[in-house]
């Protein structure tokens, strides 16, 4: 393909109550995004179960696994196989009563290029995440890989402009934002297209701001496990450093997102837009507090 860069894959899915066909069909996907040319390839978040923390359960804390273990060996071979990158949010089992909502990053040599791990839990009515997910430790991170350099934020992470600033600053070209995102049935008529629209707007300025690509990658399908459950509303889509969305996905299928990254974009962009160079780090000292005076 013509320019410097990289193609990127993300795999929206709908989730079964059974973890082994989850990652058979995850992987099935990823397959498919590396034979349409993706080199960088991405599952929604906690693509493994369906999103259990619609209730709080402690029995749930069986689906957690450890990193490495039989979800990262597996990613792990495919991405060696096929010379792909692969971005994978699992359900971390780190100890006894500590487990994490952890992104992987596995580079094309199968090698575990890092870790990151969700940094921002949210406790609202169906997304009980606090419950389960110990707040990460890894800090905003940056990946080098064998095709380009790649950050990662999880789903409540990716409303905060903080995180997807210092994401940027270590030096991602790509932020992926693995999410399960949806409607609540009950509030679709009156806010669905509202709280969607509100989503992309987020992620649109976080790629203009810091002048990266954003690829966000949701699940789709009405998952039940509490009340009336959470409509998950797909749509997966990259924008590129200017804000445009480049590719979509639709809202109430499976499909495989396939986008270009172009990094030659990403410099012209910077050197016209040169947000990065005109912050004034001497004047931000306010943001490590709750609320200035």
């Amino acid at each position: 393909m013509a320019g410097h860069g990289f193609t990127i894959g993300l795999v929206q899915r709908a989730a079964s109550p059974d973890p082994a066909a989850n990652l058979r069909a995850t992987l099935v996907a990823l397959n498919r995004a590396a034979d349409k040319g993706a080199q960088v390839l991405c599952t929604m978040e906690l693509f493994s179960s369906q999103y259990f923390c619609q209730t709080e359960d402690t029995a749930l804390f069986d689906l957690a696994e450890p990193i490495p273990g039989p979800g990262t060996e597996a990613l792990a071979a495919l991405a060696r196989s096929r010379q792909v990158v692969i971005v994978a949010s699992l359900f971390e089992r780190r100890a006894a009563g500590v487990y994490h909502n952890t992104a992987v990053v596995l580079d094309a040599d199968g090698s575990l290029a890092g870790i990151y791990r969700k940094m921002h839990i949210p406790d609202d009515p169906l997304y009980h995440e606090k419950f389960y997910f110990t707040p990460g430790d890894t800090g905003f991170v940056a990946f080098d890989t064998r095709y380009g350099k790649i950050g990662v934020l999880l789903c409540w992470d990716q409303w905060f402009p903080e995180a997807a600033r210092l994401t940027a600053l270590k030096g991602a070209q790509v932020i992926f934002c693995p999410t399960s995102i949806g409607w609540h049935p009950a509030e679709k008529e009156e806010w669905g297209a509202a709280q969607q629209d509100a989503w992309r707007t987020a992620q649109r300025a976080h790629a203009i701001a810091n002048g990266v690509y954003v690829a966000a990658v949701n699940r789709v399908g009405h998952e039940k496990l509490a009340g009336d459950g959470i409509q998950f509303w797909g749509g997966s889509f990259v924008a590129d450093p200017i804000g445009r969305v480049v590719a979509e996905a639709a809202t109430d299928q499976e499909e495989i997102l396939i986008a270009r990254v172009d990094l030659d974009l990403l410099e012209e962009i910077r050197r016209n837009w040169p947000f990065l160079r005109d912050r004034r780090i001497d004047a931000y000292g306010g943001l490590n507090k709750r609320l200035l005076d």
